[in-house]
C-alpha cells in the first residue's frame, strides 16, 4: 500500500488523477466514498476513543490519522491531513472548535481548550503577480508533547515544539518552541514561569 502511494505522489498525472478521484474540484474534504469506505480501513482509532458528530474529519489516505485509546475530539472541531499526517495520542482532549492541519504529531494526556489553531502548513506569499491562494504551500512538523495544556484561542505556528508539560496561555500566539515544563502566554508567545526540580516549585521568569 506504501509503494503504491508513493508512486501516486511521485508521478504529477497519477497524483492529479487519484485527487480529482479522492476529493470534488474547489472543495477539501474528502468524498463520500472516501469517508465511508476507504478511510475506515486506513486510519486508526484507539479503544474507547470518541469523536463527536458535529467533527469535520477531512482526512485523506495518502496520510496517516490515528487517534489513541480514550481520546476524545470533541464537536465543531476539524482535523485536516491533506498536506500531512495527524497523530494524537491516547487520553488526549481535542477541544470544541479546534483546527488541526498536518503535519501535525500529539502526544498523551494533552489538553487542548475551545477554538485552538494547530497548522504545520503555510502559503507562500512571496510573488506579488500571484495570490497567496494560488502559491506552493510549505509544511512544517508541529510536535506537542505529553501532559501539555493549551488555553483557548491560542495558536500554534508551524515548526513549533511544546515540551512535556507545558502550559500555554489562553489567547496565545506560540511561534517558537517552548522548553518542558514551563508556563507560556502571549503574542508572541514568551516563558514567564518554569518549574525547579531541585525546589520542587514552579518559579516566575524576568523578562
Amino acid at each position: 500500500m506504501t509503494s503504491i502511494i508513493s508512486k501516486i505522489k511521485s508521478n504529477p498525472k497519477l497524483k492529479s488523477l487519484a485527487l480529482s478521484m479522492l476529493m470534488a474540484s474547489n472543495d477539501n474534504k474528502p468524498r463520500l466514498w472516501v469517508r465511508l469506505f476507504l478511510n475506515p480501513f486506513k486510519h486508526k482509532r484507539g479503544k474507547g476513543s470518541i469523536v463527536r458528530f458535529n467533527t469535520r474529519l477531512d482526512v485523506f489516505p495518502f496520510n496517516d490519522f490515528r487517534l489513541g485509546n480514550k481520546s476524545i475530539i470533541e464537536d465543531f472541531a476539524t482535523i485536516n491531513n491533506g498536506v500531512g499526517d495527524v497523530i494524537i495520542g491516547d487520553k488526549t482532549i481535542v477541544g470544541m472548535g479546534n483546527v488541526i492541519i498536518g503535519p501535525v504529531t500529539i502526544g498523551n494526556h494533552v489538553m487542548m481548550a475551545q477554538n485552538i489553531v494547530i497548522s504545520g502548513l503555510n502559503h507562500g506569499y512571496e510573488d506579488v503577480n500571484i495570490p497567496p491562494s494560488l502559491q506552493k504551500v510549505s509544511c512544517k512538523p508541529i510536535v506537542i508533547a505529553d501532559d501539555v495544556w493549551i488555553g483557548a484561542n491560542s495558536v500554534i505556528t508551524s515548526g513549533v515544539v511544546l515540551g512535556k508539560h507545558c502550559i500555554i496561555g489562553a489567547g496565545s500566539v506560540v511561534t517558537k518552541n517552548i522548553p518542558e515544563f514551563s508556563v507560556a502566554v502571549g503574542n508572541p508567545a514568551k516563558v514567564i514561569k518554569q518549574y525547579n526540580k531541585l525546589t520542587s516549585s514552579w518559579e516566575k521568569i524576568s523578562l
